[in-house]
């Protein structure tokens, strides 16, 4: 394992570390979402198909927008990411909410796939991302 100022010095020396995950976890949700859209598709016909990929997506670009604003605020200033990150979670939380109660309020068809969508989404992104960190980014740390 290396000192804190080695890594230090190889994370300022490789300016991307922060968003190098960040392919494989949307590869595996563009492929959640297609799964989710064909299994909606097959369960409950259109507006399931339509709610399951959106959840996926929702889930998507949620933590894309985070990865990508956290990676930014802890390069401009490691004391940047705290509030950036707590800031971000109640805005999106938020707007989260006011869109799923006035989804909710339509009586849209979709709403429950939307929902298994989201659901599906921070499974995989979770699942890979810890993937990432155990077997990927590991051998790169320790190699």
């Amino acid at each position: 394992m290396a000192e804190p100022g080695v890594r230090a010095a190889e994370a300022a020396a490789d300016r991307r570390w922060r968003l190098r995950h960040l392919p494989v976890l949307l590869i595996a949700s563009v492929l959640l979402g297609a799964v989710a859209a064909l299994v909606g598709g097959v369960v409950g016909g259109g507006d399931a198909a339509l709610g399951a990929a959106a959840g996926v997506a929702v889930t998507a670009a949620s933590y894309t927008l985070t990865t990508v604003v956290l990676a930014w605020a802890d390069a401009v200033n490691p004391q940047l990411v705290l509030p950036f990150g707590l800031g971000l979670y109640a805005a999106k939380f938020t707007l989260l909410g006011v869109v799923m109660v006035a989804v909710a309020s339509t009586g849209w068809d979709g709403l429950l796939p939307l929902c298994l969508g989201i659901a599906a989404g921070v499974a995989v992104w979770t699942g890979v991302h810890i993937w990432w960190l155990t077997r990927v980014h590991r051998r790169g740390v320790a190699g």
